[in-house]
Formats: C-alpha cells, sequence, structure tokens
C-alpha cells in the first residue's frame, strides 16, 4: 500500500523549480495558471527568489502547494488515477500540505487549492505580524518532559511530529526561554518562520479561511485522507474542507498520521515536491517502510518504478 503525503512550510528552496520548467511547455503553462489562481509569480518565486523572500508565508505556502501538485502532475498522480488505484492509496499532508493532499485526492479542484492557500498564507501571515510569536523544535528527550516544558513556557505543542520532534509555538518570549532552558536530554532549535502557527494567534487566519471555504463546493475524496487533526482517515469532502480550517489553530498531529499508515499496512511513502521532511521522519517513526522523496524531475522515472512496487 502507497501512501502519498505533501509537505509543508520550511521545505521550500531558492530555485525549486528551475529543474522542472526547463524544455516542458506543460509544466509552465499549469504553472502559469497556479500563477493566476494564488494572485502571486510562482514562477519567479520558484526560480529567482532569493531565501528570505521565501520565508514569507504569503510567498512560502502557495509555492509549496504548486510544487506538490506540479510533481503530482508530473507522475500522473490525478485524482482518476488515484480512484483506480483505490484501496491501495491513501493521501496526507503536513500542515499546508493537507490542501494539496486534498486535491489529489478530488475533494478540491487545483484552482480551489490554489485560490484557498492564497487566502490562508496571507492571514496567517498578517496575523503573524500582529505581535511578537516564533516557533521552535525541540528535539529528543522524554515526550512528557519536554510536553511539560512547554507548557512551563507558556507555549503550545503546536507540530507532534514523532521520532522525537515537537514543535513549540506562542509568544516569543516563551520561545526565549524554553531555548535558554531546553528539556532534560533534548535541544531546541527556533525555526526560521513569521509566527505561532497551529495556535490561537492564528483565529484571524482561521476565520479568514472559513469565510473562503464557504464558497468552495468540495467533492468526497476518491481515497482517503489522513487528517492532521488525529490521523483519522477522512473521505467526506466537507469533512475535509472543515479538518483544514481548524488545523490553522490546532495542532498538526503527523505522529497519528504515521501511526495511521502504519495501521493500514503502508508499505511505501511517496513524498512530492519538495520532498525529504516527510521521508526523513518516516525513517525514524515508520522504520522498515520504504520512502521516496521527489526532489528533481531526475527522480520521475523511479518515482514511478517506486509508486507500481507499492501498489501492485
Amino acid at each position: 500500500m502507497l501512501a502519498i503525503v505533501c509537505p509543508g512550510q520550511g521545505s521550500q528552496t531558492p530555485g525549486v523549480l528551475t529543474p522542472w520548467l526547463e524544455n516542458d511547455d506543460a509544466a509552465s503553462a499549469r504553472l502559469a495558471d497556479y500563477s493566476e489562481y494564488a494572485g502571486t509569480d510562482l514562477r519567479a518565486h520558484g526560480t529567482t527568489s532569493d531565501e528570505e523572500t521565501l520565508r514569507n508565508t504569503a510567498v512560502a505556502q502557495p509555492l509549496i502547494v504548486a510544487c506538490s501538485l506540479l510533481s503530482a502532475h508530473a507522475l500522473g498522480l490525478t485524482p482518476e488515477r488515484l480512484a483506480e488505484l483505490g484501496e491501495k492509496v491513501l493521501v496526507s499532508g503536513h500542515s499546508v500540505g493537507e490542501i494539496p493532499a486534498a486535491a489529489l485526492a478530488g475533494a478540491l479542484t487545483d484552482q480551489q487549492a490554489l485560490e484557498l492557500i492564497a487566502v490562508r498564507a496571507a492571514a496567517m501571515a498578517e496575523a503573524a505580524a500582529a505581535e511578537p510569536t516564533g516557533m521552535a523544535a525541540v528535539l529528543g528527550g522524554a515526550e512528557d518532559e519536554v510536553l511539560h516544558a512547554i507548557d512551563a513556557a507558556g507555549l503550545t505543542p503546536a507540530n507532534i511530529n514523532g521520532a522525537g520532534q515537537i514543535v513549540a509555538a506562542g509568544a516569543q518570549t516563551g520561545i526565549d526561554q524554553l531555548c535558554a532552558n531546553p528539556p532534560a536530554r533534548a535541544r531546541t532549535i527556533p525555526l526560521k518562520v513569521a509566527g505561532a502557527f497551529h495556535t490561537h494567534y492564528m483565529a484571524p487566519a482561521q476565520q479568514a479561511l472559513a469565510a473562503a471555504s464557504a464558497a468552495s463546493h468540495t467533492a468526497d475524496a476518491a481515497v482517503p485522507l489522513l487528517s492532521n487533526r488525529d490521523g483519522a482517515a477522512v473521505r467526506s469532502g466537507s469533512e475535509i474542507m472543515d479538518r483544514i480550517v481548524d488545523q490553522v489553530t490546532r495542532p498538526v498531529c503527523w505522529d497519528a498520521c504515521m501511526d495511521s499508515m502504519r495501521a493500514a499496512g503502508v508499505t511505501g511513502i511517496l513524498e512530492l515536491l519538495p520532498g525529504g521532511t516527510l521521508t526523513g521522519l518516516a525513517k525514524r517513526g515508520l522504520k522498515g517502510t520504504k520512502t521516496f522523496a521527489v526532489k528533481s524531475p531526475e527522480d520521475l522515472s523511479a518515482a514511478a518504478d517506486f509508486i507500481a512496487e507499492h501498489t501492485a
């Protein structure tokens, strides 16, 4: 069984789309459409924008969604193809990656995904600018001690990623406190993000996304989507949308998604562009499960073989 996963914010890098657009008119045309839907120049951001520009939430999120969808189309992973594979495949995405995952599953169109992410990204950037907040990864340590230290600093466990990684979020003073006094046998790494995502600080962004989603018609998914909320396999289009909206202020429970992959009998995890982060977590949290991260067009042939191997 194959799990197709879409990465979240922080996976973007300068020039990530340059090799994908060289001598590929179809990909260039698709990206032009995505740029129109998202209201931003994704070609420029995917080829020439520098690292500082890509840290901007309003830029990073549409770019990541576009990357995942472009690589999916290059592999022929349309909702129709996934429907043909049926019970041999499921999808999931980390944070912002849940939106392209919903499009792969057929709950959203590509256009809806890019239009919604434009609203989400701009609103989250605005909410992040309202007051000094941040995020920090806590690596290692006993989970109960890590969670206690996060709570003691007045922070929220915003990403519970499994494999000994929890991301704390909240007021910048709390982030500074946690980094200065890490839990026993753990280290903390401040993240270069604009604010405290997946916390109550993002409430205005959640409201903006809820208003935008009300105008979007959703279809039921052709294959199960594992939700960030609790790892549940969801097919109802309306429930998928509700969970995507609520996710803005809720923790991302990627550990629960990996637990669900294990329970479903997933044998291979394919991470779409820009791949690497989620397969890295899987190597530690789902030992023995094969992984493949799509990073360049040169990976397409091997990725196709990987798909065939785990959907046979």
